[in-house]
């Protein structure tokens, strides 16, 4: 039998998408209040990568990565998606956007050799948590590089992405 441990070291990632700078302002502040500081904020990406989101989003999309909480604990990832997605349906309802869905935000955290994303959506490959939520292991930290599952998103595997992503791991070094 193996002996029970504690999770090892990570921290909060946040990334949020949306065609309106505003709503990516707003977003961060509602990180702060709930979660505290910001540490290492990415730039904002043009999302480029598919047209999944313009139905519901617009087009002209740009995602941004936030970190927060060093040594995160894991096990609040699925409240923490509850609380994001509540966070969604309040921006949506602050003006008339002409989209439905003005804000994405997806609520994760990065360790020492990997990035996890929660979702709703339940798949083959992503595990159950509780309360509707679901976690999947987005990319794996490999040979001193990130890699890709052949689930993984394809703005994920961006190398400015990633560049993001290896900075938030030695933050997250620095923290231990």
């Amino acid at each position: 039998m193996g002996d029970i441990k504690s999770y090892p070291p990570c921290i909060q990632l946040i990334g949020a998408f949306s065609r309106y700078p505003e709503a990516l302002d707003w977003v961060w502040d509602r990180v702060r209040q709930a979660w505290g500081d910001i540490p290492l904020l990415s730039e904002r990406f043009a999302f480029r990568e598919s047209e999944y989101y313009h139905r519901t989003m617009g087009e002209g999309l740009w995602k941004q990565f936030a970190l927060c909480r060093p040594l995160y604990n894991p096990g609040c990832l699925s409240a923490d998606k509850r609380t994001t997605n509540g966070w969604e349906e309040e921006f949506a309802n602050l003006a008339t956007y002409s989209e439905p869905r003005p804000l994405n935000i997806d609520p994760g955290y990065l360790a020492m050799t990997k990035l996890v994303l929660a979702s709703t959506k339940n798949r083959e490959h992503r595990i159950y948590l509780q309360d509707g939520v679901y976690a999947e292991v987005t990319l794996a930290f490999r040979d001193q590089k990130w890699n890709a599952m052949p689930w993984t998103y394809p703005d994920y595997q961006r190398s400015d992405f990633q560049a993001f992503f290896t900075e938030a791991r030695r933050y997250l070094l620095s923290c231990r």
